[in-house]
């Protein structure tokens, strides 16, 4: 095949080449670079197919006559591969492209079990959320504000949470009687030390119909991390461990493990580790999920949404457990609510049992 020489790079080709040049450019055009880097990851066209049909590529988010001029002159032939900071990242783009090869595999999501509202750092209520998830056609999202132990505005504590349960019942009830068919779910992130150790009090998590752990510290640390992993699936009460690698676009690589011993241990104990959508997270990556499929592990999709328009991110994780090949009884989301509910009692039921176990022995 003849390389297109003078074409624009793919829509993540550009965002490595965009953030390569944020590290040489100068202090006023870092700025404009860092900013098209991540927007190119939720281009809805390829930006080749822009050149091709002589359209401007600054229709493009981010992207005015300065960028346009340097994407034209990037030749993808003398491209090298993106270092570890920025591998194996999908756009919105290439997802869509994957999915339409697959038309079942959107019509099996029932929901999305990651967003956060204004209750902690989102920005719209719980009832902007839900009609958002309404026009998706969802039967069921969860609300997984940030737990009391993580260091931003608004964060949730055992009264707030309360109040948040409430206020959730309330929408559920409205919807309902809007005849509206959608459940939303009282959940959280908790937050997770490096123990595995959340900051909520048990009895407040176990009102809730989900709980999502994750860790949000000592998060560039280079020595094996598994013994924590390890701990944190044997929390008793979470279901899903979040965003599990920690990882950031241009940013952090994140946390390194033997994944292999932590997927089985999930698979062991039934509980789900995350795809989160987020463009600039998509954790767990294609090669950790390849990993989870030999190891048999449930996964769970959240789009870490902050805003209603953020539900379109599940496409980057439906992608990306297409692309690893996860069976579709192994995805949380593409259970009804009433199979969810299920499962969740079950992992919630056999703890319980191990720690009557333990506690009896000892």
């Amino acid at each position: 095949m003849q390389p297109r020489v003078n074409l624009p790079p793919s829509n993540a080709e550009i965002a490595e080449l965009l953030s390569l040049e944020t590290s040489k450019a100068s202090y006023v055009l870092q700025r404009a670079f860092r900013r098209a880097a991540r927007s190119a990851f939720l281009w809805e066209v390829e930006a080749r197919e822009l050149v091709a049909r002589k359209e401007p590529l600054t229709q493009l988010a981010h992207v005015g006559p300065f960028l346009e001029k340097q994407i034209q002159h990037w030749i993808r032939r003398k491209q090298h591969p993106p270092p570890p900071l920025r591998k194996q990242f999908f756009t919105l783009a290439e997802s869509r492209v994957r999915l339409s090869k697959a038309t079942s595999w959107r019509v099996r999501l029932r929901g999305d079990l990651q967003m956060h509202t204004e209750w902690s750092d989102g920005s719209a209520d719980i009832r902007a959320m839900a009609e958002a998830a309404i026009a998706r056609g969802y039967e069921y999202i969860a609300i997984t504000d940030h737990s009391k132990g993580l260091s931003i505005a608004n964060r949730i504590d055992e009264a707030k949470l309360k109040q948040q349960s409430a206020e959730i019942d309330a929408v559920n009830r409205e919807l309902g009687s809007a005849g509206k068919n959608i459940t939303v779910l009282r959940s959280i992130e908790l937050n997770l030390n490096p123990s595995g150790q959340g900051d909520m009090n048990p009895n407040a998590l176990r009102s809730l119909d989900l709980v999502l752990g994750s860790f949000h510290s000592a998060l560039r640390r280079k020595d094996d991390q598994t013994e924590r992993y390890l701990a944190a699936l044997r929390n008793p009460h979470i279901q899903i461990l979040g965003h599990p690698r920690g990882r950031i676009y241009s940013y952090r690589s994140g946390l390194r493990a033997d994944w292999e011993t932590v997927f089985r241990e999930a698979t062991r104990l039934d509980k789900a580790v995350e795809i989160d959508a987020y463009p600039d997270r998509q954790d767990l990556n294609l090669a950790l999920l390849r990993i989870v499929k030999r190891c048999g592990t449930r996964i769970s999709m959240g789009t870490d949404a902050h805003h209603p328009w953020q539900l379109e991110f599940i496409d980057l994780a439906l992608a990306a457990a297409l692309a690893a090949k996860i069976s579709a009884d192994r995805i949380v989301n593409f259970m009804s609510l009433n199979e969810l509910r299920v499962w969740v009692q079950n992992v919630r039921r056999v703890q319980a049992q191990r720690r009557r176990t333990r506690n009896t022995t000892h």
